[in-house]
């Protein structure tokens, strides 16, 4: 009898461990949902889409993107701070939210703590532009003419907060000008007024703007980022003509809830790496005006280190706040 009974634990232990080995090596089978802060059509939208296939295939799970617009990014970001730190809730999301978070004192979220960077996923370009009408055909004409008449040069953007916002903002503090902001509610009217010289100066994205300037409508006076753009390999950076701290490129990144496992986030940005290096994905993304380009977590962590404080920073000197 205990040579049997014994015989009958060792089958139900043996049983027993098979049975919890097998739930352990269970896939994650759950769908996986990108979160875009934005509406349809916007470049997060337009990343996110574009991943959505092969992202599914890659992970062996359903991908959905899912748009959450609201507050500036905010109402979707903070969803994505709040889901289940698992790797199934990602956001698709972008520098805008470290100007957001803080121009919105309501917001419920911190990006620098709240979201593990999982990687980079693309850039665009963003170029100073000026009226031809203005006169205005370098940035040192700009510069000149702010100083020597404070508060005759307007300037526009998409509204309050923007990127093109932050941008000016930024050059004004480090050249210690002042011009007029006039903010639009979208892109549209902004453009429409910059190319019929209602307003002087402005940022437009580098693949916008180039055919602008090549039609003789616009003067481009610099880029934004820290090296010359193909689209308009001769027109300048900012650093290049002495402005150091000029670096306004749009990111666009992947970010998951922060307390979501370290293996968990490689294995996404392990994917995503190798969504981005694909030339077809490459040349989608490159005809919406963006530039793919992956990175590692703590690469992408250290630009929002970098990001966080100076943006925050301009608000603060600005007294910049949410319409």
């Amino acid at each position: 009898m205990n040579r049997m009974t014994l015989r009958r634990h060792l089958a139900l232990c043996c049983t027993s461990l098979v049975l919890a080995c097998s739930a352990f090596a269970q896939p994650n089978t759950a769908p996986i949902k990108i979160i875009v802060p934005f509406t349809p059509g916007t470049g997060m939208d337009t990343i996110a889409r574009t991943v959505q296939a092969q992202l599914a295939e890659k992970m062996g799970q359903t991908v959905v993107v899912q748009n959450m617009p609201g507050a500036s990014g905010n109402i979707g970001a903070d969803f994505v701070a709040k889901a289940a730190p698992d790797g199934n809730t990602i956001l698709m999301g972008a520098n805008t939210m470290l100007i957001a978070s803080q121009l919105y004192k309501n917001a419920s979220f911190n990006p620098t703590k709240d979201f593990a960077p999982v990687s980079m996923s693309a850039y665009g370009t963003l170029m100073m532009v000026a009226n031809p009408k203005t006169g205005i055909k370098s940035l040192k004409d700009l510069v000149t003419t702010s100083q020597a008449r404070p508060g005759h040069v307007s300037f526009g953007s998409p509204g309050v907060g923007t990127p093109h916002h932050m941008a000016m903002e930024l050059f004004k503090i480090e050249t210690k000008t002042f011009m007029l902001h006039v903010p639009y509610r979208g892109t549209a009217g902004y453009t429409q007024d910059l190319l019929a010289g209602e307003l002087m100066v402005g940022f437009l994205p580098v693949h916008v703007a180039q055919g602008f300037v090549k039609s003789g409508k616009l003067n481009a006076l610099a880029v934004g980022s820290t090296k010359r753009h193909p689209v308009a390999a001769d027109v300048p950076t900012f650093q290049e003509l002495g402005y150091k701290a000029i670096d306004v490129d749009l990111w666009y990144a992947f970010f998951v809830p922060t307390k979501t496992p370290a293996a968990t986030v490689n294995k996404l940005n392990a994917e995503f790496t190798s969504i981005l290096q694909q030339p077809q994905i490459k040349e989608i993304l490159g005809k919406a005006g963006l530039d793919a380009s992956a990175s590692t977590p703590d690469e992408l962590g250290a630009i929002m280190a970098k990001d966080y404080p100076r943006w925050g920073r301009v608000i603060q000197l600005k007294g910049i706040v949410a319409e």
